[in-house]
């Protein structure tokens, strides 16, 4: 079996490509074998690996420069997926691909469960939206994981850059009215691999198979950044914790609305796949020891 991944560079990717190894002949993808930005060569880059599975974690992730290059975030995340999923279809190939919380609005004040009515807020949630419903509607074998909040030992995320911040001694203030799910790379990547050996993208759900999948729990910003820094200071990482105060979102301008309410029902894919998802706090907790793993390399 051929299985393509793409994004490997990536957080997502980085965390699955291990998990991958020995279950066949794992290709990965750059951007110089397959620009995203540039739907064309999708098409052709597939057509010349000819995959069996294509794992696609790869998307454009900045949030508020999507804002300004609207076509660019499209092309990415919405024409590329689409691409892939048309080629998925004509092949017979299987395709796991991801979305994102930000498809929802955050005003129901409830988890968001698959069925929930989405309405997003900005443009890298409208490209992640039309993506997903590219894939689910393209007749391929496929499954769409909705995830948040991504975090990993490595790459750009919140959880080393509030490390990066204390330990340069600045007190912080943290947007405490947004809240969601904090899931680490690592976790997705281990539900990536139960929705492959349950053999989700063969099943028909209804209203296609599109699940939920994040660590378990819900938290604000600023709450997560208390706990990075209690749990950076128990396993050595930090010598003390810095000052910290919440904000609202009007305190810190983004370009791109945040949705204020997104954590996502686990239900759906916990019972189709098995795998009970972990409370977040032990994810962390993994997460910071592999980062003090890496340090002491």
């Amino acid at each position: 079996m051929k299985i393509l991944l793409t994004g490997v560079s990536g957080q997502l990717g980085g965390a699955l490509l291990p998990h991958l190894q020995g279950r066949g002949d794992v290709i990965t993808a750059t951007r110089a074998d397959m620009d995203l930005t540039v739907p064309g060569s999708v098409t052709e880059y597939l057509s010349t690996v000819q995959p069996d599975v294509i794992i696609n974690p790869a998307a454009w992730t900045a949030v508020d420069d999507a804002e300004d290059d609207v076509d660019g975030a499209m092309a990415a995340n919405a024409e590329s997926p689409a691409r892939m999923a048309e080629w998925a279809a004509e092949s017979g190939a299987a395709l796991v691909h991801y979305s994102t919380d930000y498809v929802f609005d955050g005003r129901k004040g409830a988890e968001y469960v698959e069925t929930d009515t989405t309405g997003p807020l900005n443009v890298y949630g409208r490209s992640k939206l039309e993506g997903e419903q590219a894939v689910l509607r393209s007749g391929a074998r496929h499954v769409v994981l909705r995830s948040s909040w991504i975090y990993a030992p490595t790459g750009k995320n919140f959880v080393l850059t509030m490390l990066r911040l204390a330990r340069q001694g600045r007190d912080l203030s943290v947007v405490d009215d947004q809240v969601g799910s904090p899931t680490s790379a690592a976790s997705l990547a281990r539900a990536t691999i139960a929705a492959l050996d349950a053999d989700l993208p063969a099943q028909q759900a209804p209203g296609g198979n599109l699940y939920h999948c994040v660590d378990r729990g819900a938290v604000s910003w600023y709450t997560f950044a208390g706990m990075v820094f209690d749990q950076a200071i128990e396993l050595g990482l930090l010598d003390k914790r810095p000052g910290l105060a919440p904000t609202d979102s009007a305190g810190f301008p983004q370009k791109a609305t945040r949705p204020a309410y997104s954590p996502l029902d686990n239900t759906r894919f916990e019972q189709a796949s098995g795998l009970v998802m972990p409370r977040l706090q032990a994810s962390l907790s993994a997460c910071l020891k592999e980062l003090k793993e890496l340090e002491q390399q």
